[in-house]
């Protein structure tokens, strides 16, 4: 038995090295992540209660309770859209570097270099405000864990929230260099953590709320609170960036392709359960809430403690009560950041393989001791770390970061998807297919990511002062903008030398090229898929 469990094991290793050789990539990293790891890195990078703490403060006031439950079931309707396309490509072609390396593959020849470049930049620059995102939260969920504590008479400066953002932000650099057997066995923990977490305060937080605080139903799924300045309508629409801020980051399990094994099947069902369950308890979240937060909008927003949920926990749970389950809050957060910059580094050495980042002959470096890209792990920290210094510069600043994560993600989806129908290729699915649906779901995808693109870049009230400014376009499109301008550049150029992805594998005995198309570099993926599902059913 034993023996057929390790022959078992090699088929599927050697599957997923084949596949890979034939995309162009010999195997470097060890292929350490099971389909329950794969998929914890996309749910904990989602982290649902921890996720929702940090954007609570975008729901409440642009439409209140019924903002926060109805909102968060339209959004991520449609984010299960937008994931269910990346999972298609992901199963063609699992890769590091998947979006821009499908982008390369998928796009006309004419277009596909300038597309995988801006891809590959808006890919690794929303992966970075990710880390920065998630962990300013959870910094800002640490100095509130002070308030508490204190009976909320400590109020952390923006300095002091700093200082605590670069130890955690540090301090998950140093994780993230350990060995990738530990760090996919993290992953297990996370999850369970996650899932304990979110049951706990659905069950826990109605029970415990006092009378006063309770609300009706009438109130907590039909009361529209809108405080934001803007219409209604409009409003609405705005209170989404809690659920995309929330259930993003899905192609972390992409990025993690080249350590996961048999990756053609684990990565698409890994993004597709990962948005599915967070959808689920999410909006289970967001009732709880709704039913306990009391009407007072204003003492949530403005209380001494600087955080919505906390605030609303404080109310039901008191001081000690709240400080135990707040605790555990922070250690979720703490965990998302862990892995948010696990899949950046992925993705920033992925594309310095390809020689686009700067400085890329250092980037693209594996630890021989720990066999991980610890050069990649510093270079995302450091950079998340020169993020966070736009807090000095307002609140508006810093939460452009939230806004930026979605808006380059989204740049870095819709893409790749686009080009699989508009583009010259000759694309030919992996085992994770939607048949006839493929186009439909996405168009709407698209369509999708491109509006919400666009409202993101709004402020958050109408006619605000220079320091109210939506700064994203500001920070996004400085960084996109010089990114062109580093791909133009007169003869050091990317347009001079940038050809898309680099084989790291001698491919003449192999054919065709995986630059052809798609369908080219997943041929053989898909009988080596069919041969292991085989084994597998037997």
């Amino acid at each position: 038995m034993d023996h057929e469990r390790a022959t078992h094991k090699t088929a599927i290793e050697l599957a997923d090295e084949e596949l890979l050789a034939n995309l162009g990539y010999k195997q470097e990293f060890q292929r350490a992540f099971t389909g329950l790891e794969t998929f914890g890195i996309a749910f904990s990078i989602i982290g649902l209660l921890p996720s929702i703490a940090s954007v609570l403060v975008y729901s409440i006031p642009d439409g209140g309770p019924s903002a926060m439950v109805w909102g968060w079931l339209v959004a991520s309707i449609f984010i299960l859209f937008v994931g269910m396309s990346m999972a298609e490509l992901a199963s063609a072609a699992p890769t590091s570097g998947g979006l821009y390396f499908w982008t390369h593959s998928l796009s006309s020849p004419r277009w596909r270099n300038l597309l995988a470049w801006v891809v590959g930049y808006a890919n690794t620059i929303g992966s970075i405000a990710s880390v920065a995102s998630i962990d300013w939260g959870c910094a800002i969920q640490i100095t509130a864990a002070a308030s508490i504590g204190t009976g909320q008479t400590y109020s952390a400066t923006n300095a002091q929230t700093f200082g605590v953002y670069v130890a955690v932000v540090l301090t998950h650099a140093v994780i993230c260099c350990f060995g990738t057997q530990l760090l996919a066995r993290l992953q297990t923990v996370y999850v369970v953590l996650n899932v304990v977490l979110c049951l706990a305060v659905i069950i826990a937080l109605p029970a415990a709320t006092p009378k006063e605080f309770r609300n009706t139903a009438s109130y907590a799924l039909g009361n529209f609170t809108n405080t934001s300045g803007w219409p209604s309508g409009f409003a609405f629409i705005l209170s989404f960036l809690a659920p995309l801020w929330t259930i993003c980051s899905f192609d972390s399990s992409v990025h993690i392709s080249e350590e996961a094994s048999n990756a053609a099947t684990a990565v698409p069902w890994a993004i597709v359960y990962a948005i599915g369950i967070a959808g689920v308890l999410g909006w289970a979240i967001n009732v709880a809430l709704a039913f306990c937060m009391g009407t007072d909008m204003d003492s949530i927003m403005n209380s001494p403690i600087g955080q919505p949920m906390a605030e609303i926990f404080f109310s039901s749970f008191g001081q000690k009560g709240t400080l135990a389950l707040w605790s555990i809050v922070v250690l979720v957060q703490y965990m998302m950041g862990s892995s948010m910059v696990l899949a950046a580094s992925r993705q920033s050495f992925a594309f310095s393989r390809d020689g686009a980042l700067p400085f890329s002959s250092w980037l693209y470096r594996m630890n021989s001791i720990t066999k991980t890209p610890v050069n990649t792990v510093w270079f995302v920290a450091v950079s998340s770390i020169a993020l966070g210094l736009l807090a000095f510069a307002g609140d508006s600043a810093i939460n452009a970061i939230f806004s930026m994560s979605v808006v380059a993600l989204y740049v870095a989806y819709a893409i790749p998807i686009a080009a699989r129908f508009l583009g010259d290729n000759d694309f030919a699915p992996g085992p994770f297919t939607l048949g006839k649906f493929s186009a439909p779901v996405a168009a709407i995808a698209v369509l999708w990511m491109l509006f919400m693109g666009v409202v993101f870049l709004f402020p958050a009230s109408p006619g605000p002062e220079v320091a109210d400014m939506n700064y994203t376009v500001v920070v996004l499109g400085g960084v996109l903008f010089l990114s062109l301008v580093w791909y133009y550049f007169p003869k050091y150029g990317g347009v001079h030398w940038f050809t898309g992805p680099i084989p790291t594998i001698d491919k003449k005995s192999q054919q065709p090229s995986p630059r052809t198309s798609t369908s080219d570099s997943v041929g053989k993926e898909k009988s080596a898929a069919v041969d292991v599902s085989e084994r597998e059913a037997s």
